[in-house]
């Protein structure tokens, strides 16, 4: 990991788990800066993926994933007609407008996991081949599933940033943290 996750405080498995789903958020997200949008909707790489993409696709996923556990419709879920658009800005979407998004989308996120009972609380799985025929899952997969989504597109947005324009995560953390400080 590029980045400490601080300790949380003892017996917050809460803020534990959120702070480690933040942490791969913030991967994703520094892996857009300083990019044009074209730079970031290119694909330097053999797949598919782009940085723009990564940044709606889980925005995206986070989402639906929280519409799932609050056991309410989501209105932006995909069909496998739209499915690929989850991969790509459409339109007039922007990096900005994807990022304010998914800040509103990690907002609700943790309140929602903040005021649910306990992490043990579950939430059923739809139907689809991947999941198991009347599965439930708890709060806690949730969040841990949340980091490994994150985390598994955070290694794509890597090598995706590095092949743009050779600049790696530890670079890029640096110059978080430099803009960070003259805010």
């Amino acid at each position: 990991m590029v980045t400490h996750v601080p300790a949380e405080a003892t017996g917050d498995e809460r803020g534990a788990l959120l702070s480690f789903v933040e942490a791969q958020r913030g991967a994703i997200r520094r892996s857009l800066i300083g990019l044009t949008e074209e730079q970031a909707a290119s694909r330097p790489s053999a797949s598919e993926l782009s940085l723009s993409g990564l940044l709606k696709h889980v925005a995206e996923t986070e989402l639906n994933w929280l519409r799932m556990a609050q056991q309410q419709p989501n209105g932006a879920a995909r069909t496998e007609e739209t499915w690929a658009d989850s991969f790509r800005l459409v339109g007039d979407e922007t990096v900005g407008q994807m990022l304010e998004f998914w800040d509103g989308v990690a907002a609700e996120v943790e309140k929602f996991i903040r005021s649910v009972p306990g992490l043990d609380d579950t939430f059923p799985l739809p139907e689809a081949l991947w999941f198991p025929k009347e599965g439930r899952v708890s709060m806690r997969w949730l969040l841990l599933h949340l980091v490994e989504e994150h985390a598994r597109h955070a290694g794509h947005a890597d090598i995706i940033r590095e092949s743009l324009d050779g600049r790696t995560a530890f670079e890029l953390v640096a110059e978080a943290a430099r803009y960070a400080d003259q805010s």
